[in-house]
């Protein structure tokens, strides 16, 4: 019998944090109307360099958070989306308009959206 060499699968890149990557599952963030759950944003990280990770990758400076909306309803009133400390953003409203939307230190700043970082509610859920 011959033995074939065990291959390390390739972890990739998307999810290349640090040189050893084991991504491991850490929460879930529910997201609440009325107490009944409308959504959740499952957390994962590295055991290694813990990170957050995630799909799409987000970059250095930025943070994992929820953008939510006064104006919308049920489901359509949350969306995950890449914070930066700093900015503009552009986020796209179920009619499909585009708004620019101030951040100042990973918040919204805006009488119609607010915002929360991820990674501050961990195993809770979260009342909109």
């Amino acid at each position: 019998m011959s033995e074939t060499p065990s291959e390390t699968p390739k972890t990739p890149e998307i999810y290349k944090c640090c040189d050893n990557p084991q991504i491991t599952y850490l929460a879930p963030v529910n997201i609440n109307v009325d107490e009944k759950t409308i959504g959740t944003v499952d957390v994962w990280r590295c055991a290694v360099c813990k990170n957050i990770v995630g799909m799409p990758r987000i970059g250095d400076d930025e943070k994992w958070g929820v953008i939510i909306s006064k104006l919308q309803k049920g489901k359509d009133k949350w969306k995950l989306v890449k914070l930066k400390q700093n900015g503009i953003i552009k986020f796209e409203t179920i009619d499909e308009k585009i708004l620019d939307l101030k951040i100042e230190d990973y918040k919204i700043v805006d009488d119609f959206h607010t915002s929360f970082l991820v990674e501050d509610h961990l195993n809770r859920a979260v009342e909109i």
